[in-house]
């Protein structure tokens, strides 16, 4: 079988890297395809797959527009080389354009339910697998299961907690610090939507740095007086440093989902309301607001618990979910090989 994974966001590579390679040993041929808009070459290179490079991500309306036929056509070309049998994404619409000049079947993962981009690649999708929690109904091809995407890689099957990020991060092992993740607000979902105001991100900024040391990871450029606190570590070891953060605060919806499950307590910054992260916080892992005094009075509630108990909490929720990249694996086998699962053969 030969299969491509189409990435659009850094997230992607993780979400595909352990299904690609549980294919792979199967004897399935995989290639990687990607746009550079932040870091996702560098993570497909560390993880060692074969990949295709389209160009560099447009970031005004008229370039999207540009780079929907621009995409469209590589992928198309690609596809004609490679000759898939599947292509596997996060709701790729290039993907789903391509499948059907190629005559391969198209499996969309998705999890924002953008439906502007939904009805973009639904009528050329076999499939589409969602979490439980998503509250879209995108219609009959839609099929729910008890996880979310971050599990897929998050999982203690595969991920396995390594204490030397301290050493990259300039720490002794056991030092506190906190990782603060801002995002860039151009995404499709995040229209209409706001997190931290300029001035509250430097305050929140000197109040943690009086406490610990302070890491900040931006999707675009930070105030020069932020500078100094950037994360400067390969990629494929942020999710290292999320396990032993003490806190973490994002305006991002799948930092803060990774931190959760990680057992890393979170306050999510946002006016968008993430499905994921209203059942984290029944879990008592994130804790989603946007006012200002509410965020520094979150960071405080956090800072005076024992750490180990939001350990122990992000254990219980993620065996409360299904083993997601084996849950991909199982699915693939049974709709597209027509073979039993592992643990049925």
């Amino acid at each position: 079988m030969r299969i491509i994974f189409d990435i659009g966001h850094p997230a992607h590579v993780h979400l595909f890297k352990h299904l690609a390679r549980l294919l792979m040993k199967d004897g399935a041929e995989v290639l990687f395809t990607a746009r550079d808009k932040e870091f996702e070459l560098d993570l497909l290179k560390a993880e060692g797959f074969k990949y295709k490079c389209f160009g560099k991500h447009y970031r005004t309306f008229l370039g999207k527009i540009w780079g929907l036929f621009r995409y469209d056509f590589q992928m198309l070309l690609t596809g004609l080389r490679f000759k898939p049998d599947l292509f596997i994404s996060h709701g790729s619409i290039y993907a789903a354009h391509a499948a059907p000049f190629l005559r391969a079947n198209n499996l969309a993962l998705e999890d924002t339910g953008n439906m502007e981009q939904v009805v973009l690649y639904r009528p050329f999708t076999d499939a589409i697998l969602t979490p439980d929690v998503m509250p879209i109904d995108l219609g009959p091809k839609q099929i729910r299961y008890n996880g979310y995407h971050e599990l897929a890689y998050l999982h203690p099957e595969f991920f396995k907690p390594d204490p030397s990020i301290y050493s990259f991060l300039g720490l002794n092992e056991g030092d506190p610090y906190a990782i603060i993740r801002f995002i860039s607000w151009e995404a499709t979902h995040d229209v209409g939507h706001k997190g931290m105001t300029t001035e509250d991100k430097v305050n929140l900024v000197r109040k943690l740095a009086s406490k610990m040391r302070v890491f900040i990871t931006s999707e675009r450029a930070v105030t020069e007086d932020l500078q100094p606190y950037c994360m400067r570590i390969p990629p494929d070891k942020f999710h290292h440093a999320l396990n032993y953060a003490s806190i973490v605060i994002s305006e991002g919806t799948t930092t803060a989902t990774e931190a959760g499950i990680l057992g890393t307590p979170c306050v999510y910054i946002s006016t968008f309301i993430d499905p994921n992260c209203q059942e984290m916080e029944t879990f008592d892992l994130v804790y989603n607001t946007v006012e200002s005094a509410e965020v520094f009075e979150k960071v405080d509630y956090v800072l005076s618990k024992d750490r180990e108990s939001y350990r122990e909490k992000g254990r219980k929720f993620v065996a409360s979910k299904v083993n997601v990249s084996r849950y991909y694996y199982d699915f693939i086998r049974k709709r597209y090989l027509n073979k039993p699962t592992k643990a049925a053969s």
